[in-house]
């Protein structure tokens, strides 16, 4: 019989938010607004292109990326979406008997990810809801090559500051790589929500994620990319499958960058309507952390499964993390009435 590496066999498989015929698909972090405009007449054009194999650098991508945040196209590295660019950082840096520390419950691939590059994922509790960054820089061991931070913090929906990022920062060793995780940036207060790449972004142990698959509407497409210095980059295109990243993806994200107007008008509508749930499920009695993202985090405990049960029966597809919690993606007006209804509903 085959040997199966040991450390998979208890390894959980990602779970992906779940999708049902008709009912509002709140689980998933996507944006509700479909592909941006420029991006939907861009890829009829390129649809007959497929039977070519892309661009393996992405480099018109990586220029695109580089122009957008005013870097050398060197310090870019992209993926199929953010997802894979966490695993090729993992990768670049850990080895057997390396660790990556994060906090938990954070992003649902990162233990999976870890493992797989055969390190050893160390899971830092959170503090209200949020990062407990005095906890995980004690946790920094050694043995620590790499260490998340998810900011906004999915799926709590909870955020690390300036002060407390630099100061984190500061006590990260030089020799370990931080990666600032900030897939949901266009739906944070900028005076709320550093941006990692203005704050940290001149220090060499950082890396700072993006991604396409919220508010630019391209979930489907699968691109993410990194910025990091040089020489991280470079390792990080070596860990990266060829071709991951369509010649379509490619486009797409090249022309969703030239759309920030229409990007941030999106942003705005969801995070307009984030407040108007969080109010609302407030009023109602529910605990809801502050969000910076385009969701909202429900701390059920015990009662998360079952109330996701109750949404699901009222044709609303929420996330449970079972014995945690619930989030609730931000989508169109009248799916968050249909699921504001649910929680009016919902007897505990």
């Amino acid at each position: 019989m085959v040997r199966v590496r040991s450390s998979l066999e208890e390894l959980p498989a990602y779970v992906p938010g779940r999708k049902l015929p008709g009912a509002a698909a709140l689980a998933s972090n996507e944006s509700p607004y479909g592909l941006l405009p420029g991006v939907a007449g861009r890829l009829a054009e390129l649809a007959g292109g497929v039977s070519r194999y892309p661009d393996m650098g992405a480099g018109s991508l990586v220029r695109a990326i580089a122009g957008h945040h005013g870097v050398d196209p060197e310090r870019i590295a992209v993926g199929a979406g953010s997802s894979e660019v966490c695993g090729q950082l993992l990768h670049a840096v850990v080895g057997p008997g390396d660790e990556a520390v994060f906090g938990w419950r954070s992003f649902e691939a990162y233990p999976i990810l870890t493992a797989v590059a055969g390190g050893t994922a160390v899971k830092v509790p959170l503090r209200d809801h949020g990062l407990d960054l005095d906890a995980m820089a004690a946790a920094i061991t050694d043995r620590t090559r790499l260490v998340f931070v998810c900011n906004p913090n999915n799926p709590t929906s909870t955020v690390v500051g300036e002060r407390a990022l630099l100061d984190f920062a500061d006590r990260v060793p030089e020799n370990v790589l931080l990666v600032v995780d900030e897939a949901y940036r266009e739906y944070a207060d900028p005076a709320l929500v550093p941006d990692a790449l203005g704050l940290l972004g001149d220090r060499p142990n950082v890396v700072v994620l993006r991604t396409f698959s919220k508010a630019y509407g391209l979930a489907g497409l699968r691109v993410g990319y990194c910025v990091a210095q040089a020489e991280i980059a470079a390792a990080v295109r070596k860990t990266q499958v060829p071709f991951s990243v369509s010649a379509l993806a490619q486009e797409a994200a090249v022309v969703a960058l030239g759309e920030q107007a229409e990007v941030a008008r999106r942003a705005a509508l969801t995070v307009a309507e984030r407040e108007r749930v969080t109010a609302t499920l407030r009023e109602l009695g529910f605990e809801v952390p502050g969000s910076q993202a385009n969701f909202v985090w429900l701390p059920l405990g015990d009662d998360s499964a079952r109330f996701a049960r109750h949404c699901l029966d009222g044709k609303v597809v929420v996330r449970p993390f079972p014995g945690e919690g619930v989030r609730v993606t931000i989508g169109l007006p009248e799916e968050n009435d249909a699921f504001l209804a649910l929680a009016a509903a919902w007897s505990g």
